[in-house]
């Protein structure tokens, strides 16, 4: 045997996340945010006093999982964030973020406390008692939105349970939140834990290289194409494949499209970009879709707002490449697995004789006429002029990504981080902290609707107690104007989405420590005053609930009532 470690289950679990490194030596592991109660205090709480990893104070479980899920983003997947909470509402409280990093692929450690493993004093406090399974707790509702939950029943379990993790965060495939049900006895149990487990250990992110067999099959289908187009996705960027995507796209008359997820992988002034695609797309975007006769997705899943619910391109041939072959094979197309920059190579090779045909309609990727004064649209346009190359903006839910993805040309590989693949309400502040988080060299801009504010802002108190420079444009159109108009659209009375009263943001963000002011015109100004100063800056902006930017040519399936 080995050397061993006389360790706390708890000091063991700390010592092994700090241990671990990305390829150019940073903690692959940012910090542990945390909210301490009675199921973690006393272990993993006192295993973390000794600042081996940094602890940041949160204000609700859901906030701290969103910023650490933004966080990753922020990083491609290449960093990460854990969460710990306590047994009960607190650990409840990280099924949203957990859902939303596994329906992003997103790397997310979870560290919830549990009851007792040896169920002495049962039942403890918030636990919840199931007279059929003893085994069962509310960590359990983890388990479906996990890549892997695993309860550490023993600490002989810790180390096992811990390799199995880092694999899975760090694979690209199976990536996405990982829950470790820790309880509390066993957190403070002494263990004697073999010391290799603690050497310092290197995690990159694993590249599949393509089968040659799809390239050649998915050449021969390009090659053959009269007007085939691109849509990128999130893996392009994750892949960091955006230069290869660029080189790939300068054969001849290619047009390229993005999701939300893509936008940034290729730029505004490459002559191949044609807007975002689907419902809340460009209409030269959707117009490409529909004359096209074959689609090569590039790391994309393909939702029903990116195909316009499989209406858009629906006769057209599929070719897919992704990492994940779930989502290679979507919509019956040919499948290419394997990392997005990896492929493109490949194929760019054996297209090297190559040049596709100039065919794509024409058209403006974004509007180029001014919106309306006191519409989403018109905040938007207001953030875009402001918008310099070390700006990121952030935005999740209701109107605003649709404004978003219609008006904002991206200029910089990392000026948009929109949360669409879950569309969380109450991602937006908690998002724009973990994105400043991981990125403290840029302006970070949040969008975020009244709605969503009221949902999840407790974290503009954590920003403040961190000593971040953020700036949140607050806007107002009484309630989830979005939803409201949907409701209309589909027949149905407008009611139950737009307030009743009247609610005073200013204020509300002043008590949790911010800066806070309401601007009734020239918001590009406000702006620069904001990034002029230190700490969380709210501007709170007024708009029409019944406006919203004309659709792109897309529509959405949605049911309406025989």
């Amino acid at each position: 045997m080995g050397a061993s470690l006389r360790l706390a289950t708890a000091s063991a679990l700390v010592r092994y996340l700090a241990a671990q490194r990305t390829p150019d030596g940073h903690p692959l592991i940012g910090g542990v945010f945390a909210i301490f109660g009675h199921g973690n205090v006393a272990g993993l709480g006192k295993a973390l006093e000794d600042g081996t990893l940094p602890v940041l104070r949160a204000q609700n479980e859901s906030g701290m999982g969103l910023a650490a899920t933004a966080y990753a983003k922020a990083h491609r997947r290449r960093r990460l964030m854990a969460c710990t909470s306590s047994i009960g509402p607190g650990a409840t409280n990280l099924v949203t973020p957990a859902a939303t990093a596994r329906v992003n692929r997103l790397p997310l450690l979870l560290l919830p406390g549990e009851a007792f493993a040896d169920r002495g004093p049962d039942p403890v406090l918030q636990q919840l008692e199931d007279d059929a399974d003893p085994d069962v707790s509310v960590n359990d509702c983890l388990r479906p939105v996990s890549r892997f939950f695993a309860r550490i029943h023993r600490p002989e379990q810790l180390i096992p349970a811990l390799d199995r993790a880092m694999t899975i965060l760090m694979d690209p495939v199976l990536t996405g939140p990982v829950s470790l049900a820790l309880p509390q006895d066993v957190q403070a149990e002494v263990h004697d834990f073999p010391a290799s487990a603690f050497a310092p250990r290197v995690r990159a992110p694993f590249r599949p290289g393509p089968d040659p067999d799809q390239i050649e099959a998915a050449a021969q289908r390009l090659r053959s194409a009269r007007r085939p187009m691109v849509v990128v996705g999130g893996g392009v960027r994750y892949s960091g494949a955006e230069h290869v995507l660029a080189r790939f796209l300068t054969r001849g008359g290619l047009p390229a499209a993005d999701t939300h997820a893509g936008r940034g992988a290729l730029l505004a002034d490459h002559p191949a970009w044609v807007g975002g695609l689907g419902v809340t797309g460009s209409a030269r975007a959707n117009a490409c879709a529909r004359a096209a006769d074959l689609v090569l997705g590039v790391g994309t899943r393909f939702t029903d707002f990116t195909t316009g619910s499989r209406a858009l391109f629906a006769e057209a041939e599929r070719v897919h490449i992704s990492v994940d072959s779930w989502d290679a094979a979507k919509h019956e197309a040919l499948a290419i697995q394997g990392d997005a920059g990896l492929v493109l190579k490949a194929l760019d090779a054996a297209l090297a004789d190559h040049i596709f045909p100039e065919w794509a309609p024409d058209g403006d990727p974004v509007p180029k006429h001014a919106p309306p004064p006191g519409t989403d649209a018109a905040v938007v346009a207001a953030v875009r002029r402001f918008a310099g190359p070390d700006v990121t903006v952030v935005a999740a839910s209701g109107s605003l990504p649709g404004e978003l993805q219609k008006a904002w040309a991206p200029r910089d590989h990392e000026d948009y981080h929109v949360e669409y693949g879950f569309s969380c309400m109450g991602y937006e502040v908690a998002g724009g902290l973990g994105v400043k988080l991981a990125r403290p060299d840029r302006t970070v801009v949040v969008l975020v609707g009244d709605g969503a504010y009221l949902m999840l802002s407790s974290e503009v108190a954590t920003a403040v107690e961190l000593e971040q420079d953020l700036i949140i444009v607050l806007v107002d159109n009484g309630g989830f104007g979005c939803i409201h108009r949907l409701q209309k659209s589909v027949g149905g009375r407008p009611y139950a989405n737009l307030r009743k009263g009247a609610v005073d943001f200013v204020a509300h963000a002043q008590a949790l420590g911010a800066k806070a002011r309401r601007v009734e015109t020239d918001l590009e100004s406000a702006l620069h005053e904001a990034q002029r100063e230190k700490g969380v800056q709210l501007l709170l902006v007024q708009t029409d609930p019944e406006h919203a930017t004309e659709e792109g040519g897309a529509a959405w399936r949605v049911p309406s009532t025989e």
